[in-house]
């Protein structure tokens, strides 16, 4: 079994081997030795490459090797602690961990932990303590403040989409966070890019790291089918409809800017006969839950989504990605389109390009090393040219888009000022 090549467990190899690993992917065939050695871990991967596993096998390897009066929880005590930055990628990593924990003789005791939901469920469930929590940054702090958890006994931490906690705002509490565990741990890094403040942070946290680093992050799969349609802005949601019934997709993921379009859109959809509803961050955690679970049962032939879904999310053989509005840049255009062409099927991604917005999809392409021909749609060419740049609103808007800083950019731009030399 290839897995046990690997320094693994029998019974963690087969469970592997259960979930459909039958092969380790590259970044699990780097990243579990490293990790059973006892190493902090710096790692590059991607969202759809195995990560998950790559840290959850070794990391349940690790707390079967701990003494057996240091491996069961007691008290409040946590034993390893996975940060995630979103309720679906913690609800995605707790079920893949448990799912291994059940080959082991002694299966571990794993928690869930994040916010949208009643803290109370929680707090019962972590009496006694737990061998693996997988937690959100926010619901963590406020479960350390309730008492319901103690962190100075952990002596496994995961960062998981490390980039994207700190792109969602996540630095300051992931820093309270940083102070409740021991100085003692071995910490493991996983980030899809490694912006300066993601570096900077993995500097803080990591001694002498293991670095591993797969195939490039912002880089398509081959297996995806990239188109770009031009449309003029009004005519979106029409020639969306249009072509959802003109190809017969039965399952589709639409990406927009707002909630607010997340809504319009799906309302529009739906009263054209399209089981189309909106996914995005104002929902309850059950409302989300329910939608992802009832997509995945293809009883929904639509979801609209913000980039909530740009991550974490893993819906088998999903055909269709349309990107209704741009993403911000081309690592988030990457996250996007991932969501299809997962485990070797084949995926149709769709960009629409509005006049406003193809300087900004040129430099996405440059940015990808792309070409795509522009097309129309018969019926949907677009009459719309792009809105003339006034030169002191744009300065007063903080640039053109496209060529203005991201907040991304400019969080960059921060913590390389922060970390130049005196």
């Amino acid at each position: 079994m290839p897995f046990l090549s690997l320094g693994l467990l029998p019974t963690l190899a087969q469970a592997a081997s259960a979930l459909g690993f039958t092969t380790p992917t590259p970044i699990q065939s780097e990243a579990i030795p490293a990790v059973l050695t006892g190493a902090d871990v710096l790692a590059s991967a991607q969202t759809g490459s195995g990560k998950t596993a790559a840290f959850a096998l070794p990391l349940l390897q690790r707390l079967q090797e701990l003494p057996a009066e240091n491996r069961h929880s007691y008290g409040r005590a946590i034993r390893a602690l996975i940060v995630v930055p979103t309720r679906e990628l913690a609800a995605q990593v707790g079920d893949v961990v448990r799912s291994l924990a059940q080959a082991l003789p002694q299966s571990p005791k794993v928690v869930v932990a994040s916010g949208g939901v009643s803290i109370n469920p929680q707090m019962m469930a972590l009496r006694g303590g737990a061998d693996v929590l997988v937690a959100t940054p926010g619901r963590l702090l406020d479960l350390a403040a309730q008492n319901a958890v103690q962190l100075a006994t952990v002596r496994l931490l995961v960062l998981d989409e490390a980039d994207r906690l700190l792109d969602l705002g996540f630095a300051e509490e992931l820093g309270k966070v940083l102070t409740l565990l021991p100085p003692r741990r071995q910490s493991l890094f996983f980030s899809a890019t490694f912006p300066p403040d993601v570096r900077a942070l993995a500097g803080q946290m990591l001694r002498d790291p293991v670095n591993i680093s797969v195939a490039s992050t912002e880089i398509p799969p081959a297996d995806i089918t990239q188109r770009a349609i031009r449309v003029d802005t009004d005519k979106r949601t029409q020639l969306l409809r249009h072509l959802i019934k003109d190809q017969g997709w039965k399952r589709v993921l639409v990406f927009v800017a707002t909630k607010y379009a997340a809504e319009l859109v799906a309302e529009k959809l739906y009263k054209a006969k399209i089981y189309a509803t909106a996914f995005h961050g104002d929902l309850s955690q059950g409302a989300r839950k329910q939608v992802l679970a009832e997509f995945k049962d293809e009883q929904w032939e639509v979801v609209i989504t913000t980039d909530l879904a740009a991550r974490g999310i893993d819906i088998a053989k999903l055909p269709v990605v349309v990107n209704y509005d741009l993403p911000r840049s081309a690592v988030d255009y990457v996250h996007r389109i991932g969501r299809t062409g997962r485990a070797g099927e084949p995926g149709l991604a769709i960009s629409f390009v509005t006049a406003d917005t193809e300087a900004h999809f040129h430099l996405i392409e440059k940015r990808q090393g792309l070409s795509l021909p522009l097309e129309e749609v018969a019926g949907f060419e677009p009459t719309e040219v792009a809105t003339p740049i006034v030169p002191q609103i744009a300065a007063d808007k903080g640039g053109i888009k496209g060529k203005r800083p991201s907040k991304k950019d400019k969080l960059r731009a921060l913590a390389a000022a922060q970390t130049k030399p005196d």
